[in-house]
């Protein structure tokens, strides 16, 4: 008969418990996608300015903290880089984009700033009608003509992803052990030459 110590079994049983639990929590903290539809870099005036639409729809969660008070964040992020042989790729500074949804209850109506405007922010009846808003970026500046060399190639890369920073500390919590919480695209590439 085999007889196992006491503390060979315990050191099992630690050592599966933890890494079910790790298996788990890799699991959840995936995030929810938001899907690139199309994006477009493109020249006016003295500037490039992007185009791009996302599709995607908030969690359960996210209506609910929504409706209750709570505002949620949006960012665009965009890079500039341009590729070179032999060295660290050169980063052009380029802008982030921040869009703030909230929920108005006193006139039943969604907001949405897009920090354009000096006034009030959008008002909009529908939370789908809100959420267009900010699926589509139409004509926003992303660099000077001047910063980009001719002749070279870039990449432009973009995402936009929920801002769980800006979120009330308790509800932060909640991106660390639950996907709901967490919205976000993979990065999307743009080749531009000018």
């Amino acid at each position: 008969m085999i007889r196992v110590s006491d503390s060979l079994l315990r050191g099992c049983f630690n050592v599966t418990v933890a890494a079910v639990t790790m298996l788990a929590f890799s699991l959840q903290v995936s995030a929810e996608v938001i899907n690139v539809k199309s994006a477009v870099v493109r020249t006016q005036d003295d500037a490039y300015v992007m185009d791009a639409e996302f599709d995607f729809a908030l969690t359960a969660p996210l209506e609910e903290a929504l409706v209750r008070g709570t505002p949620l964040y949006f960012v665009l992020e965009t890079e500039v880089t341009r590729s070179r042989p032999y060295w660290f790729d050169e980063r052009v500074p380029s802008p982030s984009f921040v869009r703030r949804l909230t929920f108005a209850a006193l006139t039943n109506s969604y907001r949405v700033d897009t920090g354009r405007s000096v006034g009030t922010p959008n008002s909009y009846p529908t939370l789908d009608e809100a959420l267009r808003q900010i699926r589509l970026v139409r004509g926003r500046t992303l660099l000077d003509k001047r910063e980009l060399r001719s002749g070279e190639r870039y990449e432009v890369s973009l995402r936009l992803k929920l801002d769980t920073t800006q979120l009330p500390k308790p509800l932060q919590v909640n991106t660390l052990v639950s996907r709901e919480w967490t919205l976000s695209s993979d990065w999307y590439r743009v080749v531009v030459t000018p």
